[in-house]
């Protein structure tokens, strides 16, 4: 069966990386169920299957191919398979309101994407682990200063500690990926460094401070802050990849708007 390039399907083909992958989730103690994204044929599935004893495994899969394959190859899967788009799954009710594991050999084309979901739903998923572009993964690592440092990892990291697991290169999938992969571990900080009512807000001044990333944040900032007070204050002359994380929660904290 071949892997769709409307799926941005590349299927992992060496069992080593895969088993890795599924022996990564750790904190299998605050959950009960883990959620699988984008089994394909099921090379992760697999190993996620023989953790038995620590969850009980859900995959979602759009390709109704795919479905069919699963279903056949793995008949304890019949009834925890959730057919169509995942970014389109109700997660709270999913597992009755309950916390699960996130872990998949992510679809390349919807993988910012479905971080972001998990951002939206961060109080029911205490642990991600994924395979994603080793581009993605780095931007979800990196801190100030870097060329990587940007939205998704600054909105990432305020929810979730990063840590890089291993890279796996093209050679271990079908089709072979025309970059490098990897597989990176998120875990839900005890307490949010963004309260849930100021979460909006530090989106907004985020996603404004990097969407014009060569402007000094007296540019970029002007719907969050008045043209005023950040002419006085020196802070905002600068660029937003040599702002914080920490800072741009204090940004976030503040009330003045313009």
């Amino acid at each position: 069966m071949r892997a769709k390039k409307s799926y941005g399907q590349h299927f992992l083909t060496n069992e080593h990386y895969a088993e890795r992958i599924a022996g990564a989730l750790q904190l299998t103690d605050t959950y009960d169920h883990v959620l699988e994204v984008g089994p394909g044929q099921g090379m992760l599935t697999k190993h996620l299957l023989k953790r038995k004893e620590d969850f009980d495994l859900t995959v979602s899969e759009a390709d109704k191919d795919m479905v069919a394959f699963l279903e056949e190859h793995y008949p304890e899967l019949n009834g925890f398979i959730v057919s169509g788009d995942f970014l389109r799954v109700n997660m709270p009710q999913l597992f009755d309101g309950k916390p699960f594991g996130l872990v998949g050999n992510y679809p390349y084309n919807i993988s910012s994407q479905i971080l972001i979901k998990m951002l939206d739903n961060y109080q029911l998923i205490p642990e991600m682990v994924g395979m994603f572009q080793k581009e993605v993964a780095d931007r979800v690592a990196a801190g100030p200063g870097s060329k990587t440092y940007g939205v998704i990892g600054v909105l990432v990291q305020a929810r979730y500690t990063v840590s890089l697991c291993f890279n796996v290169s093209p050679g271990n999938f079908s089709p072979p990926p025309k970059v490098d992969s990897a597989v990176i571990r998120l875990v839900r900080r005890e307490e949010p460094l963004v309260a849930d009512e100021r979460w909006g807000r530090f989106k907004h001044i985020v996603k404004s401070a990097f969407g014009m990333r060569r402007k000094m944040l007296r540019n970029s900032l002007k719907s969050a802050f008045s043209s005023e007070s950040m002419a006085d204050d020196p802070f905002f002359k600068r660029r937003p990849e040599q702002v914080s994380l920490e800072e741009f929660v204090d940004l976030a904290n503040r009330d003045e708007a313009s």
